[in-house]
């Protein structure tokens, strides 16, 4: 990972955590890698396999950044979220740096308001200031 890069988003990842039911925020690029985040301090992951989650990633950055026919009538993808039984996941894609931030939220967390607070606190500037 390099620090320019996480550097920029390491701040708002850690925003994110401190949002109610987040147990993980981490910035993948288009290669799968994590370059800033990770799991909140303190929760233990439920796949402790590390190829086995880089492989996740690369999966949730694929369909985060698959075109489609939709976009053009619909609009452009905002985020994609899936409710499993023991986690809620959420891909937020970054077109222009094809990084996406991947959530990982207790089973019961409203995610139209964690999307809500999470566009804030990366469209906020007042991160970069901190820099």
């Amino acid at each position: 990972m390099t620090t320019e890069r996480s550097g920029l988003y390491e701040p708002r990842c850690i925003e994110v955590h401190h949002q109610d039911g987040v147990r993980f925020a981490a910035i993948i690029d288009k290669d799968g890698q994590k370059i800033a985040g990770g799991f909140r301090e303190g929760i233990v992951p439920y796949e402790e396999d590390e190829n086995r989650l880089h492989d996740f990633y690369k999966s949730a950055v694929d369909l985060s950044f698959r075109h489609d026919h939709l976009s053009t009538s619909l609009g452009a993808l905002n985020y994609i979220a899936s409710r499993r039984n023991k986690v809620v996941l959420i891909s937020f894609p970054f077109p222009i740096s094809e990084n996406i931030l991947l959530v990982s939220a207790e089973p019961g967390l409203a995610i139209e308001k964690l999307a809500e607070n999470v566009v804030k606190i990366f469209t906020d500037d007042s991160f970069l200031a901190s820099d």
